[in-house]
């Protein structure tokens, strides 16, 4: 790192997908001579991008620039991403803020940093989201052991909660040649797991500029990339159940590098609000997933995300969600408090539910989450799995998870960082992951 170079320092809230925009947007920054450095490190710029999911993301906002400036309040801070698609105007005006960029906008946040003084109010680049047809690839790389490779970007569900077709645009996606050079590129660099993203991943295929036709299939995509050499895994993160064909599912549990995990938003378990969310399926098709994937891959990892407190969802709505929920074999549950987004159908609906319903109705999803992981864990003690150990000392202890997402720990040593090694799961810890003693992992 020379002195004379420019600092740069990144962080980035909300999704994995804004982790692989990210290490892109980084690695341009290093091509024009900058020097990236950590966040809680002195920099000359600070790029934040940013989350439009959940109000929490928007308030986190604000303590992050506040965090920047307190380490340098002279430093140019540029917001970057879903929310500053949204509310460029609510960013601008956060104090400290210099520059916001919108969806299209932020893959060129280079050429927009010519002066690096203080703005009085942030200045605003951002298009009209229909402008957003192109695509931009992106990976991130050297910051953990597995990498998130971009493969699709945008939506074109129109799910009555949701921001991101606002904030992303249309659906559209990689080429097939691209991902796989990005592979390639990512295999090359010591790294043994990538992890598929994007907005709507079992839509991929569908072309830039709003093209509907879909050149490939996701099914297509997964039986190529399993082909390239030097991946150890491969993991698909988020897949809608209406785009998870058997075939696929079929393929993952012969497959060389696909591991047995599956991340299947439902968001709700009663079919009325399904509807009113305008999602894509009904709850049979869910369970008809889960069996699938269960009969070929009984030791499979499934995750769900669900939303509590969606407008009108009585108390009735709710227990069916839970009970649909605790009868079926899934393995843990991301929980979301719903909240109203500006410039979505549901904001306008009538029969909010209380704040108060809301909350107690996470509490309980999340307990039953807390139940599930326990109970999935338990089924898989006395199975032998290969575990991939992580980079951070946790309190004497290194990380890592099993291909089916067990999380590991044994006693900190450094020589099993970014390594693999076939174990057997003898005991649940404590704190719920599975713990080995440290003889049990050979070097």
């Amino acid at each position: 790192m020379t002195e004379n170079r420019k600092k740069v320092a990144f962080y980035t809230l909300g999704c994995k997908l804004n982790f692989s925009e990210t290490s892109t947007i980084a690695r341009d920054f290093q091509d024009e001579g900058f020097d990236r450095v950590e966040f809680e490190d002195i920099a000359d710029i600070y790029v934040i991008n940013t989350c439009s999911v959940t109000e929490n993301a928007d308030k986190q906002f604000k303590q992050v620039v506040k965090k920047a400036m307190k380490l340098n309040d002279k430093a140019f801070v540029a917001a970057v991403g879903c929310y500053a698609q949204l509310k460029p105007e609510e960013l601008a005006s956060v104090d400290g803020v210099d520059l916001v960029l919108g969806a299209t906008e932020k893959f060129k946040i280079t050429d927009y940093i010519n002066d690096l003084s203080k703005n009085d109010f942030g200045e605003v680049h951002s298009c009209e989201i229909s402008e957003a047809d192109f695509y931009v690839g992106s990976y991130s790389i050297g910051d953990r052991t597995r990498a998130f490779l971009k493969v699709q970007d945008g939506c074109d569900y129109k799910c009555t909660y949701c921001t991101i077709p606002l904030a992303r645009g249309i659906s559209r996606s990689d080429t097939l040649e691209n991902v796989l050079q990005n592979a390639k590129e990512i295999s090359q660099q010591n790294i043994k797991e990538i992890v598929l993203t994007g907005v709507n991943i079992g839509d991929y295929g569908k072309g830039e500029f709003g093209n509907k036709k879909h050149e490939h299939t996701f099914y297509e995509l997964v039986q190529k990339l399993d082909e390239v050499e030097g991946i150890e895994r491969l993991r698909i993160s988020s897949i809608e159940p209406n785009l998870l064909r058997n075939e696929t599912i079929e393929f993952v549990s012969k497959s060389r590098t696909f591991v047995p995990h599956f991340h299947i938003p439902l968001q709700s378990g009663s079919n009325d609000v399904l509807k009113k969310m305008k999602r894509r399926y009904l709850r049979e098709v869910y369970t008809e997933r889960v069996n699938k994937i269960k009969e070929v891959m009984p030791h499979a990892c499934i995750g769900v995300d669900v939303i509590v407190g969606f407008p009108g969802e009585t108390d009735e709505h709710f227990l069916e969600t839970y009970n649909f929920l605790n009868e079926m074999d899934i393995s843990y549950l991301h929980v979301f408090t719903y909240s109203e987004r500006d410039n979505t159908e549901a904001a306008n609906m009538p029969n909010p539910v209380p704040a108060n319903v809301r909350a107690k109705r996470s509490k309980m999803l999340r307990g039953l989450s807390v139940k599930k992981r326990r109970a999935f864990y338990e089924s898989q003690i006395g199975s032998n799995r290969t575990v991939l150990f992580e980079s951070e000392n946790k309190e004497g202890y290194i990380h890592g998870f099993t291909e089916n997402y067990v999380k590991v720990k044994t006693p900190w040593n450094p020589e099993l960082v970014n390594t693999l090694h076939e174990i057997n799961l003898t005991k649940i810890d404590d704190d719920g992951s599975v713990r080995l003693e440290f003889l049990n992992v050979e070097v």
